[in-house]
């Protein structure tokens, strides 16, 4: 059985005068709750009906109407079975509609007793969206307490009666098996309506209404409090990001969030700063901090030996005591000296609190709360989540400001890429097409004048031999240099004398010697230097080239010097001096750069690709050593100095006999034996 049509609208229809209010469901709950403790409190054994549209509303006060049954055998629930509830007769009678009944969007409480009479007729209305919305899109439930119900409250005990009675024909149609004890409670029905007004203790009533006002007041500023905190959070989180977006300094965005957060959450002390998982100190930058506690700007902050620190980075979430001043955690950590206790007594610390700002489990810095003197603080869940979304938002800042940094960073290579490229194409358009040139010349003359003297032929031929040998070099630098560039070298290390490779290389540069004239070099590498542990060849490479280069850039009557010696470590230093022409102080460091010319006049009198040095960097780092130059400025000479390991073995004598041949490298030499 389902009866569609609504108890609220029937009762309308018997008491037309009657002017239907809107009420909550809050408010129904407190005039519900009222009505029920008035029967409780009361002495009579009232009739009492109550309809609570579904089973779990029942549910939540079936305990209740335990206690009513005790006080009157003439109770009826009714509602709408979800789980096991159904038609029963038990302490009291209940009445299981179907869920189509009209009984299902309605709200109904009837109390009809010899002393007093009360009844809520309530219809639930539909929410406002799901009335005006004219689609079959589904609408979000509204919350609970913000159900809305039509209907009639009203302690007039004739329209009460009516009401009774509208409820007790619903009964019956539903449990027919009952109807004799309906017919009871409608008897009595009829004795009641003749009684006329109320009279009764209001007591009970009025006490119920007040602690549900007093309730619905605190529900209120608890709501209100936590809307004052969530919008402190995102009034604190917005100004944070607008600072992400103005810049891109992490010192400006640290700045922003100390101030804000150490005032929005009104400690004694905020920081801020840095660091790795692995740091043992860090020195404090930013700081927020109340006027009457000292400041640790500027301060070594220890971190290793901090079990709160290093509990907040195992676990990468918040770490905080309540009192650090007794704290067995801080005070009993093992350590002979407590860095913790020390920091808790030197800076007057009562309530600590660290944050770490972590990104994809690497850490970033740390955030630090400290309370401090004798004012203790217990952290709240909303301020630990307020501190836990600044950390996050740090965080962020400082990874784009990293991204935008590292894009700099790429931005700069793209732009030493394109001046090599630019370089490259003119180096190599000045140094090919030029040799190039004289080859073309010198053969077109040969080709054109056989009668040629057989002295002019021989200078023509010669010419252009050492404009081929020329061109030969550079290719032969570029390959070079891009095998070393690209790490594709494996490099053959073994002990050897120092003063076998010098040998070589002066070997490869007087070789030179007949072709033009040369400095003076004198060798001062001892014999009884250590061995090295070197590649050979690549170190012999080394040598001739920074010889190659003092010469060239030193008049015939200069003078180069080579010479050797323990720097005090594992490794032999090596220099290489000249008395030429020199280097000024801010290009000590450009001279070690691919291409790179000191002027046009220089590359046009002394030649060569700019390539040499670059060479000599890449060797003598992949050796393991350092280069670098020094130099008094222009026309004062210039040394340059590189480093090489010492082998393991000390001065002991490399194994006689062992030989290994090398190939052609870019100085022109034939196959060169290194005997190790």
């Amino acid at each position: 059985m389902s009866n569609p049509t609504s108890v609220l609208e029937d009762l309308l229809h018997v008491s037309p005068d009657l002017r239907p209010q809107i009420y909550f469901k809050s408010s129904l709950t407190a005039l519900s709750h009222a009505m029920e403790d008035q029967v409780l409190a009361g002495r009579d054994a009232p009739l009492v009906i109550a309809s609570f549209q579904r089973e779990r509303f029942y549910r939540q006060e079936a305990h209740r109407y335990l206690r009513i049954a005790e006080r009157t055998s003439q109770v009826y629930v009714l509602a709408a079975p979800e789980a096991d509830f159904s038609n029963r007769s038990g302490d009291y009678e209940t009445i299981a509609f179907e869920p189509t009944d009209g009984l299902a969007h309605e709200w109904h409480l009837v109390v009809v007793g010899a002393r007093y009479a009360a009844c809520l007729i309530c219809r639930e209305r539909p929410p406002l969206d799901k009335k005006q919305s004219s689609t079959d899109a589904e609408v979000p439930t509204p919350p609970d307490q913000a159900r809305r119900f039509e209907g009639i409250w009203t302690f007039e005990r004739p329209i009460v009666c009516q009401a009774a009675e509208l409820l007790l024909d619903r009964i019956v149609g539903y449990r027919p098996e009952i109807a004799d004890k309906v017919a009871q409670a409608k008897a009595q029905l009829v004795g009641e309506t003749q009684t006329g007004f109320n009279n009764v203790d209001p007591g009970p009533f009025t006490e119920r209404l007040v602690t549900y006002l007093q309730a619905g007041q605190y529900k209120l500023l608890k709501a209100y409090r936590s809307i004052a905190a969530q919008e402190r959070k995102e009034r604190l989180v917005n100004s944070i990001t607008s600072t992400i977006r103005r810049s891109l300094k992490p010192d400006e965005i640290f700045n922003v969030a100390v101030q804000e957060l150490g005032q929005a959450l009104r400690v004694c002390r905020c920081l801020l700063y840095h660091c790795k998982a692995t740091d043992a100190h860090v020195t404090i930058e930013h700081e927020y901090r109340a006027s009457e506690v000292e400041s640790l700007m500027g301060q070594s902050w220890n971190l290793r030996d901090n079990p709160l620190f290093q509990a907040a980075v195992q676990r990468q979430e918040q770490v905080y005591v309540e009192d650090a001043q007794v704290d067995p955690w801080l005070l009993d950590n093992g350590l002979e000296l407590p860095a913790a206790r020390s920091s808790v007594e030197r800076w007057k610390i009562a309530s600590w609190l660290m944050v770490p700002i972590v990104h994809q489990n690497r850490l970033l810095g740390m955030v630090e709360l400290h309370n401090c003197g004798v004012t203790l603080h217990e952290w709240t869940p909303a301020e630990l989540e307020l501190v836990e979304a600044i950390a996050t938002q740090i965080g962020v800042a400082l990874i784009q400001a990293e991204a935008y940094a590292n894009l700099e960073d790429l931005n700069q290579q793209l732009e030493a890429l394109d001046l090599t490229r630019s370089n490259l194409i003119a180096i190599t358009g000045h140094e090919l097409r030029t040799p190039l040139s004289t080859i073309q010349v010198c053969l077109e003359s040969l080709a054109s004048e056989p009668d040629m003297p057989e002295e002019l032929r021989q200078i023509m031929m010669q010419s252009a031999l050492e404009d081929a040998e020329r061109m030969r070099k550079l290719v032969q630098d570029f390959l070079t240099l891009s095998e070393l560039e690209s790490g594709r070298v494996k490099w053959h290390l073994e002990p050897l004398p120092l003063r076998e490779c010098v040998d070589l290389a002066l070997s490869s540069v007087r070789a030179r010697q007949l072709h033009s004239p040369l400095p003076h070099i004198s060798d001062h590498v001892p014999l009884e230097l250590p061995l090295v542990q070197t590649d050979g060849e690549w170190l012999v490479e080394v040598l001739s080239k920074l010889l190659d280069n003092a010469c060239k850039f030193t008049e015939p009557k200069g003078q180069v010097t080579i010479e050797a010696h323990s720097n005090g470590g594992r490794m032999l230093e090596v220099t290489v001096a000249d008395t030429g022409r020199g280097i000024e102080p801010d290009r000590l460091e450009a001279v070690f750069d691919r291409f790179y010319q000191e002027e046009g006049a220089l590359r046009r009198s002394a030649g060569g690709t700019g390539l040499g040095l670059a060479i000599c960097r890449q060797i003598v780092t992949g050796l393991g050593g350092k280069i670098w130059a020094e130099s008094d400025g222009k026309d004062r000479g210039s040394q340059f100095h590189f480093t090489v390991p010492i082998s393991h073995n000390g001065r002991e004598e490399p194994a006689p006999k062992k030989t290994r041949e090398r190939s052609p490298k870019p100085n022109g030499a034939s196959s060169l034996r290194l005997h190790g």
